[in-house]
């Protein structure tokens, strides 16, 4: 008995995870106009724009100008969280992204790639964009 418990014990340990790797951190966004931090919110992983790297065509900061609801229009970039609920699935994590742009949010994947980028990819229903992150200081 006690050999069957360290055989299990071993096979435990040298079984593979099936858990999403983590992509906390400090990522620029593709444009690299912008600095997204990722890390637990609760029970779930969001992202918050750190810092915004790129001043508004007025000369000020960007604000949510396109967002749907017209209170939160004049609310500046910098600060909001554009990821949010995200979840291990397995070999990716799932959740939401808002894009400032659009003013819109989309069902989301976060992907750790082999070469140390993030894969975010957004959805609206069965059509798919992804863009890369990469590691920022």
């Amino acid at each position: 008995m006690r050999h069957l418990l360290t055989g299990l014990a071993l096979l435990a340990i040298a079984s593979p995870s099936f858990a999403a790797t983590s992509v906390s951190g400090r990522w620029y966004t593709e444009e690299k106009d912008s600095i997204v931090q990722i890390g637990q919110c609760g029970p779930v992983v969001c992202g918050r724009v750190a810092k915004v790297l790129r001043v508004a065509p007025n000369g000020g900061k960007p604000v949510d100008a396109n967002n749907p609801d017209p209170a939160l229009r004049s609310r500046p970039i910098e600060g909001i969280t554009l990821l949010s609920g995200f979840k291990d699935a397995g070999d990716e994590w799932e959740g939401q992204i808002y894009d400032p742009r659009a003013g819109k949010t989309y069902r989301s994947t976060l992907q750790k790639q082999p070469d140390g980028s993030l894969r975010v990819k957004g959805c609206l229903g069965p059509f798919c964009r992804a863009v890369k992150f990469t590691p920022a200081p």
